[in-house]
């Protein structure tokens, strides 16, 4: 049957192919609304895959924020220059994350005293973690532990809450004690094995070397610093905390150390002078054998039962 044109008469070769045409692009035309659905699901597409791409770059930030934050506790007072080689980061990315740091009030800055300045230009800032910013590493337990110490205090007196702290050093130097003894005899290893051991219980403890004077540069002696107190908040009430500890570390290392600063007080760490010339100096344990012989060609029993009778 011959394809009419318009006008309502036979439609000739031309006509056809028109027609042809018209069907064709009516074939290819979208149902009305599918263009609009399919270009809005690949439009939501995209943005779930940028959402996506955002929040996984957020928690990199976030993780990157942390390290950061964590080498400034272990680390601090320190400069954003040596936070970057120790973290493998640009110092652009470094001062970024402590802007942030700052911000929220985690970290502050100290600025390098002019002593110890080196060159011209302005004073390096140096970084450390604020009472915040220990708090925010913290167990979340102070309080329920210094209500715990108080009631200890109260029931059973001052006293009570020392024997509690010797007891709780104790255990810990009881634990602490191979791994300095395995250190040997010399003086800043033993100072390391602590450090070592206190860093595994979360103190990011560290030593530092201190120079002597001329004649003896070894005097100088070591500091050992530890950057976080999981105790810190619950010893600012009860320094019974800070004293048993100080009294464990010289049995440790068997010699009177002297604590300089404290977390508890206020200070970016504790500090604890440990002087190395003495310790280098302590006498070897005095093993005594009841079964050697004498000068007098006795035994030391003998010798002994022969003094008291």
């Amino acid at each position: 049957m011959k394809i009419q044109a318009a006008t309502g008469g036979p439609a000739g070769p031309g006509a056809e192919r028109a027609a042809e045409r018209r069907a064709g692009r009516a074939r290819g035309v979208a149902r009305p609304g599918s263009g609009a659905r399919s270009s809005g699901e690949a439009r939501s597409s995209g943005e779930a895959r940028s959402s996506g791409e955002a929040e996984a770059r957020a928690v990199e930030e976030r993780r990157t924020r942390d390290r950061v934050c964590h080498e400034v506790l272990e680390r601090g007072p320190v400069a954003a220059a040596d936070l970057a080689s120790s973290l493998g980061l640009t110092p652009a990315a470094v001062r970024r994350h402590l802007d942030v740091l700052l911000e929220q009030g985690l970290v502050t800055v100290r600025d390098l005293p002019s002593a110890r300045q080196r060159g011209r230009g302005r004073p390096a800032r140096l970084f450390v973690l604020t009472d915040a910013g220990h708090a925010a590493m913290a167990t979340g337990y102070d309080a329920l532990a210094t209500q715990a110490l108080r009631y200890l205090a109260e029931v059973a007196g001052p006293g009570a809450v020392r024997r509690f702290a010797a007891e709780r050093l104790a255990d810990v130097e009881a634990r602490y004690r191979p791994a300095v003894e395995a250190a040997g005899p010399d003086a800043r290893r033993r100072a390391e094995a602590l450090a070592d051991a206190l860093s595994g219980d979360g103190y990011a403890a560290s030593t530092r070397s201190l120079a002597g004077g001329p004649g003896d540069p070894g005097a100088g002696g070591t500091q050992l610093c530890q950057g976080h107190c999981p105790v810190q908040h619950v010893a600012r009430a009860f320094p019974e905390l800070c004293e048993a500890e100080t009294d464990a570390f010289s049995r440790l290392l068997g010699v009177h150390v002297q604590r300089l600063a404290t977390l508890a007080h206020g200070e970016h760490v504790c500090t604890t002078h440990i002087p190395i010339s003495a310790l280098a100096q302590r006498p070897a344990p005095i093993m005594i054998d009841l079964a050697a012989r004498s000068t007098t060609g006795r035994s030391d029993e003998e010798v002994a039962r022969g003094s008291r009778s």
